[in-house]
C-alpha cells in the first residue's frame, strides 16, 4: 500500500512576482495546487520544511497529503522551481489526485546487491544504469515510492529490460505498450575493456573530423 506524507500549508492571499518573493524573504514558498474539480488554490509552505522533504524520494513520487488546517487534500508534486544556485526552493505545483483515477507518474529505481554479484565483483565488468527512475500509471492507493532492482544475479553480457522489471500488483509502465523497441534497457554489465575501446574510438573520430574540417577551411 502507498505510504502517504503529510505536508502543512496556508492559504496565500497576495499575487503577483512582488507578493511570491515577500514571502521567499519571509521564509515561506509560494505554491499553486490544481486539478479534479476544485479551482486551483494559491498557498505557502514553510520552506525549512519543504526542503527537507525535497532530499528524499518519496517528496517526489507519493501520495502528499497537504494539510490546510486540518483540510486534507491529496496531491502529488507535478513541478519544481529552484534558485539557479542558492539551497533555496522558488516556486512548487501540486495535482490533486482522485482515489479511483489512475495516474501516471515518474518513480526511481532502487538497485539492490549489485556490489554482491558476479559482475559487481569483477574489476573488467561494468555495471551501466541506463536509467534511474521509470514512468508508470496506477491507482493512488497502489503507487509505490520507488521501484527495486535486484541486481543479485548479475552477470558479464547480461541486459536488463524494462519488461523484466518486477512490479507491484495494479502497477503498469504505460511505455510497453508501444511495442517491443520501447523495451529499453535499463542496466547493462559489459566488459571493461570494451567500454575504454569504444570510447577512444569516439575520441579519436573528433580529432579526425576537426582536421577535415580545418583542411577545408585552409581551402
Amino acid at each position: 500500500m502507498a505510504k502517504t506524507h503529510e505536508i502543512k500549508v496556508e492559504r496565500r492571499e497576495d499575487e503577483g512576482k512582488g507578493a511570491s518573493r515577500r514571502l521567499r524573504h519571509a521564509g515561506s514558498v509560494p505554491a499553486i495546487v490544481y486539478g479534479g474539480d476544485l479551482k486551483p488554490v494559491s498557498i505557502q509552505l514553510n520552506h525549512n520544511e519543504v526542503w527537507t522533504a525535497s532530499q528524499h524520494d518519496w517528496f517526489y513520487s507519493s501520495i502528499l497529503d497537504l494539510s490546510l488546517n486540518g483540510d486534507v487534500q491529496k496531491v502529488l508534486l507535478r513541478d519544481m522551481q529552484r534558485h539557479p544556485f542558492k539551497q533555496q526552493i522558488m516556486h512548487l505545483d501540486f495535482q490533486r489526485v482522485n482515489d479511483k483515477e489512475a495516474i501516471r507518474t515518474a518513480v526511481p529505481l532502487h538497485f539492490l546487491n549489485q556490489e554482491t554479484s558476479p559482475a559487481g565483483k569483477s574489476s573488467e565488468v561494468v555495471i551501466g544504469h541506463e536509467l534511474n527512475e521509470v514512468v508508470i500509471e496506477c491507482l493512488p492507493a497502489v503507487l509505490p515510492e520507488f521501484i527495486e532492482v535486484d541486481l543479485a544475479k548479475l552477470a558479464l553480457g547480461d541486459v536488463i529490460h524494462l519488461s523484466q522489471l518486477k512490479l507491484p500488483k495494479g502497477v503498469e509502465i504505460p511505455e510497453l505498450k508501444l511495442g517491443k523497441e520501447h523495451d529499453v534497457a535499463v542496466v547493462t554489465a559489459k566488459h571493461g575493456r570494451v567500454e575504454a575501446e569504444s570510447e577512444g574510438e569516439a575520441s579519436a573520430e573528433v580529432p579526425a573530423a576537426k582536421v577535415a574540417k580545418d583542411e577545408g577551411d585552409a581551402k
